[in-house]
């Protein structure tokens, strides 16, 4: 896909997650608008995988450390083909593969479950590990994680292990939208210096605009030709990106917008589908 059709793909799927949302009348908000850009760039710029054959042995590997932000997900697995669109209407529901944190049991395409926040990037090097340092595979692993979640301390046991054992086969993207459930990150718990942290950890770190895709996709392949180190790529995002009345607040961390709130959030990305129509005809 070029450019354009990418921006058109994420736009679509930011209408699906507002769907999905309002139909399971549950679910996580500001973070999956936030990162479809992120997610559009992996399965449609970056990743090698085949959803016909999920367990292809060649496939890269996904970790989600951050499962609340799985309608992003969810809506990207099922536009990549993975499992049928209409499925993506069962989000959170009984009987459903589309659990309210991914269940890598039932969900196709799932390398992990998710839940406790903190643990993604341990899976991730942990396959990282296997894959480099024991298989000698050419696979990648990425995991997206939450800046909320560089509070926990496991974060830091993983990103130790990275550096220690030179997981260059290992990239890892962090939405740093500033927020948490509780409120902004800074305030809560601060973080920065983030970049200096990692580095000092023995990583290279990137730093992009989390809604350019073509930056996102850029600083992927940056990180494909490292030779040393495991990359972290720190992607500036939006909370909420793509609906006004949703961006930047820290209380849509968790919420669902209701029925009248979601025609308006609809709304507004359609109309904002149609410019990305019209700026590159």
């Amino acid at each position: 896909m070029d450019i354009r059709e990418l921006e058109q793909k994420a736009n679509e799927i930011r209408q699906d997650i507002v769907k999905m949302l309002v139909t399971a009348k549950s679910g996580h908000s500001a973070g999956p608008l936030g990162m479809t850009d992120v997610f559009t760039a992996l399965y449609f710029g970056v990743m090698q995988y085949d959803p016909q054959n999920p367990a292809w042995p060649q496939r890269d590997r996904f970790v989600l450390s951050c499962g609340h932000i799985c309608p992003v997900w969810y809506a990207t697995l099922a536009h990549a083909g993975f499992f049928p669109h209409h499925e993506l209407a069962t989000l959170r529901k009984l009987g459903t593969r589309l659990h309210g944190h991914p269940h890598n049991e039932v969900l196709p395409g799932a390398e992990n479950s998710s839940g406790p926040l903190g643990q993604g990037l341990s899976q991730a090097a942990g396959m990282a590990y296997v894959g480099l340092k024991m298989d000698h595979k050419p696979w990648r692993v990425y995991c997206v994680m939450s800046d909320g979640e560089q509070e926990e301390g496991q974060i830091w046991e993983a990103a130790m292990f990275a550096g220690k054992n030179n997981l260059r086969n290992l990239t890892a993207l962090m939405d740093r939208n500033n927020i948490q459930i509780d409120g902004y990150t800074e305030e809560v718990m601060p973080l920065e210096p983030l970049r200096a942290k990692y580095e000092a950890f023995g990583w290279t770190v990137l730093e992009v605009d989390g809604h350019n895709i073509r930056e996102i996709i850029d600083a992927c392949n940056k990180a494909k030709a490292i030779a040393e180190n495991p990359t972290l790529i720190i992607c500036h995002t939006i909370p909420g990106k793509g609906v006004d009345f949703m961006e930047y607040d820290y209380k849509w961390h968790g919420i669902p917008p209701d029925g009248k709130q979601g025609h308006e959030a609809l709304k507004e990305l359609r109309t904002l589908g149609g410019k990305i129509r019209s700026e590159h005809e």
